[in-house]
């Protein structure tokens, strides 16, 4: 007798446990790879963290429905220390754990993999977080880009410096394709617009810690202004030294270095002095859904543009893959993006706003700047850089949630 009833019991345990699976939801897999160790890791730890957050969200509200069936996300996690081999090798074991698509924030390691992520059945969506406007050019039609291209910064910084009587420039910008990039397009807009480049002393803002040798080259060409920057940790380091070696100029920061970041790391923006560059998330007051509060009581740690824009690309993603009613053909989920951001993610519920995207894959995000004057941060204003009509600009504008800080087209200034 007590044998029958042990195996009805597992019988029965049998089918709870068949019947529980089959109503569990499926997992998608992604992949970040990115600094998670080194100098830069503070970076590449606030991207993931963003991304991360949004998936934990997704998760917690039941995940999504795809053709009447529920999926969560499983997001998986490699560090590549800025090393474009370790970064492919990451994507391929992501890959062969059948991820559909790899974050990733640094142009030197998102590009190797942009070579490899269109390879015939083993296809991912590169999801990538750069600036650089080459990613625009290179017609690969698996690639979403989460960030503005940074030739409106170059503008709008080039433009602030020189109407402040600034002409000579010298260049400390950080190592490898991005920052050959944006060195390369400052200096023919800057020369354009009548500027002198001083030298130009790239340094490797990934792996160094100690800028006395490029700083001191180009301090010894007495310049007016540098172009600084790479992520915002070392290049607090840079603005400290150039300081501590007597440098009394401006700064103009590439948009990979984020000042409110630097003004914590500094204790202050005094030191900073008279600076451009990407505004603080907190200092555009529509941070939806009280992102900022949720975000450090979850991580302990200040909100980025890092964790925002990746926290935003990830919805992004999430609506994508059930606009596409599929979620693992990736060219579908790739082609359906605009139809996902048709309804434009908007700062009562997204820490930054999405209305759109180019059709190489630049998601339409406002550009962020704020200036520095005698060490006292000044507003923040927003530009909108893609509309071609100013018909257009002002339905962009219209529809925004954020009304406190001026919206500017572009094409405008």
């Amino acid at each position: 007798m007590n044998y029958l009833k042990v195996i009805i019991c597992m019988i029965a345990a049998v089918f709870v446990v068949s019947w529980t699976g089959s109503s569990r939801a499926e997992e998608i897999v992604l992949g970040y790879t990115g600094p998670l160790s080194g100098p830069a890791a503070e970076y590449g730890q606030d991207i993931f963290n963003g991304i991360e957050m949004a998936v934990k969200e997704i998760n917690d509200a039941g995940g999504i429905k795809v053709n009447e069936k529920n999926y969560t996300f499983r997001l998986e996690k490699l560090d590549d220390r800025v090393d474009p081999t370790q970064a492919v090798n990451n994507a391929r074991r992501f890959k062969a754990d059948k991820a559909i698509a790899v974050f990733n924030g640094v142009f030197n390691t998102i590009a190797p993999m942009m070579k490899i992520n269109e390879e015939k059945d083993n296809e991912f969506i590169m999801m990538a977080y750069t600036s650089t406007p080459k990613v625009d050019t290179l017609g690969n039609k698996l690639t979403v880009t989460t960030t503005v291209s940074f030739t409106t910064y170059v503008k709008v910084f080039a433009d602030w410096a020189l109407k402040k009587g600034w002409k000579k420039c010298a260049m400390v910008v950080t190592f490898g394709a991005y920052g050959d990039e944006w060195r390369s397009t400052f200096k023919e807009y800057w020369v354009k617009k009548g500027g002198t480049i001083t030298t130009d002393k790239p340094a490797n803002y990934y792996t160094e810690t100690d800028f006395s040798s490029p700083l001191t080259a180009a301090l010894a060409t007495k310049p007016d202004v540098m172009l600084i920057g790479g992520p915002s940790a070392t290049t607090a380091l840079v603005i400290e030294q150039a300081r501590g070696m007597g440098f009394k100029g401006g700064f103009i920061m590439i948009d990979q270095a984020k000042q409110d970041y630097i003004a914590k790391l500094l204790k202050g923006t005094e030191v900073m002095g008279n600076l451009v560059g990407t505004a603080g998330v907190l200092s555009i007051p529509v941070v939806g859904n009280n992102f900022d509060e949720r975000y450090t009581k979850t991580y302990n740690r200040m909100v980025t543009w890092e964790c925002a824009l990746n926290y935003t690309g990830m919805h992004a993603l999430a609506r994508a893959i059930v606009a596409a009613g599929t979620v693992d053909d990736v060219y579908k989920i790739r082609a359906a993006f605009p139809k996902a951001l048709s309804v434009p993610l908007l700062g009562d519920k997204f820490p930054n706003e999405v209305f759109g995207i180019t059709p190489t894959g630049r998601m339409h995000i406002l550009a962020s700047v704020q200036t520095i004057t005698s060490g006292k941060s000044n507003p923040s204003v927003l530009y909108c850089w893609w509309p071609n009509t100013k018909k257009e600009f002002k339905a962009i504008k219209k529809k925004s949630a954020v009304k406190k800080n001026p919206i500017y087209w572009l094409k405008e200034k």
